[in-house]
């Protein structure tokens, strides 16, 4: 092909997403805004013509994975020399010139708050050289600024993901997200209906509400409003619960959000991450358990089950009042899943203070967890309390133990389901076979099973359980309940 017939085709992009939920929501985005733009999905990301890597940076590995995929993207480049290598995010935001000290070959820098800008500056950066552009925070409500507003691909078309707010308010010790994400903002509760309504019209069955603390959504927008004189159109901004209350308090929204979804036409399942412990109240439990939209499954991060460890992290709950708000989840809804984050070797952390973790871990029996040892942050409190650092062989140790303690439960809770008839969306094929199909129940437990039937993606089936591993469960089709109302399934590269 010449270089002037291939100059003729449609550039290509690829996005590489390190990280949460919310970073891979932003990568829906950008791909759809880079597809506003012209471009199409390449086959390879070798083959591309613009790479982003989308970037987390809530432990050391992020760090190393990504200036690792860097220093592979240089020999691309060197080869190609007019492929542009972009990296936004949260790395993006915190690092910003180190980023390009390390990597001369990144042509563009930006950060969390600036996703909407991915195309402008790619443009400049074709023009004029490398870009860097960080927006320090989003100062006022803009629905320009949110994920949501934007163009987007996603990776799946029965399920989507919808932003309730940006940025964190809380002062955990260990965590960067309030530094590179900014403070609380929350986006109005009739936009995010609407946008709930056009997905379901488009054949979304299933969305999950995201957020840094889903359960304090909304207290901004109330706080807003108790200082005005009373308008007809607030409930576009608060809902018409909290509107249409004459006491105006000012409080959280989520759990009205909650029932608002689960009303919408066209909606079967409604999931959300990540709620804060100490922001988990009754009415959210209470909506969880009355909306037959909302799954099972609350995952409820612990970090740590000692009292000092959760003061010294700054996490406003005590291992009691964490059992206590759970004990009421499990005591209103039925067959409820749990899951969690640990963090072991936490600064300062004893074998007492491990013990105690361990032993309400047990006494939990979470279905699964997501454990990690302590990994300082630069710019975080934790990262100063060097003096109070952990030996990475005791973390590795006590890692170990408490996985499995875990994994006990885990396999416990999957044993539990074998005989149960459980309801499924497939999500697509089986990677252990290729006459396997793969699925999801409410509890978010993950499905294999076999079927002489074109199972597409978004198919809902009644599934019986037939066996379990710690990580899966095995089961068999009985019958579909409702067929995929989607059959296009649109990848976007994930690491």
């Amino acid at each position: 092909m010449s270089e002037n017939s291939e100059s003729l085709l449609p550039r290509t992009y690829a996005v590489r997403t390190y990280g949460c939920q919310m970073n891979e929501h932003d990568s829906e985005r950008i791909a759809g805004l880079l597809e506003a733009d012209g471009l199409t999905l390449a086959d390879t990301e070798e083959e591309a013509d613009v790479i982003v890597l989308n970037t987390c940076c809530i432990r050391e590995n992020a760090d190393n994975k990504l200036y690792g995929a860097l220093g592979n993207l240089k020999t691309l480049k060197e080869q190609r020399p007019n492929i542009q290598i972009a990296v936004a995010g949260c790395l993006a935001q915190k690092d910003r010139e180190i980023i390009q000290e390390r990597a001369g070959h990144v042509d563009v820098v930006f950060g969390t708050h600036n996703v909407h800008r991915a195309v402008d500056l790619l443009d400049e950066a074709r023009k004029n050289g490398p870009v860097i552009e960080i927006l320090e925070e989003v100062v006022q409500e803009d629905a320009d600024l949110f994920p949501s507003a934007l163009p987007t691909r996603r990776e799946e078309e029965h399920t989507a993901w919808v932003t309730l707010q940006i940025g964190c308010d809380n002062s955990c010790a260990f965590c960067i997200v309030p530094a590179v994400r900014g403070p609380e903002i929350s986006r109005p509760f009739g936009q995010l209906i609407d946008e709930v309504k056009d997905l379901a019209f488009d054949g979304v069955t299933e969305v999950t509400l995201l957020g840094q603390n889903v359960n304090s959504y909304g207290r901004d927008l109330t706080m807003k409003l108790r200082q005005e004189a009373e308008k007809p159109t607030d409930h576009l901004l608060v809902g018409e619960l909290w509107a249409s209350d004459s006491n105006r308090r000012p409080r959280p929204l989520f759990a009205d959000l909650l029932r608002a979804v689960g009303e919408v036409e066209g909606i079967e399942r409604v999931r959300y991450t990540s709620p804060h412990p100490k922001d988990l109240r009754p009415e959210t439990i209470a909506a969880m358990a009355e909306v037959p939209e909302v799954c099972e499954h609350l995952h409820l991060p612990l970090q740590s089950g000692s009292d000092r460890i959760l003061a010294s992290m700054h996490r406003g709950y005590t291992a009691e009042r964490y059992l206590e708000k759970l004990n009421e989840a499990r005591a209103q809804i039925p067959d409820l899943a749990v899951t969690t984050d640990i963090i072991v070797g936490f600064p300062g952390e004893t074998e007492e203070d491990f013990v105690q973790t361990l032993e309400l871990a047990a006494e939990v029996g979470f279905d699964s967890a997501y454990t990690f040892i302590f990994s300082p942050r630069p710019g975080t409190e934790a990262a100063e309390m060097t003096d109070q650092y952990v030996d990475h062989e005791i973390c590795v140790e006590r890692y170990e133990r408490l996985r499995r303690v875990i994994n006990r439960s885990s396999s416990l809770t999957h044993r539990n389901r074998v005989g149960k008839v459980e309801s499924v969306v497939i999500e697509g094929p089986g990677k252990r076979s290729p006459d396997q199909v793969t699925g999801r129940t409410r509890q978010n437990k993950l499905v294999h099973l076999e079927s002489s039937k074109d199972l597409t993606v978004g198919t809902y089936a009644k599934v019986q359980i037939t066996d379990a591993a710690g990580h899966y469960l095995m089961g068999e089709l009985i019958q579909v309940t409702a067929p995929a109302k989607h059959r296009r399934r649109i990848p976007v590269v994930s690491a």
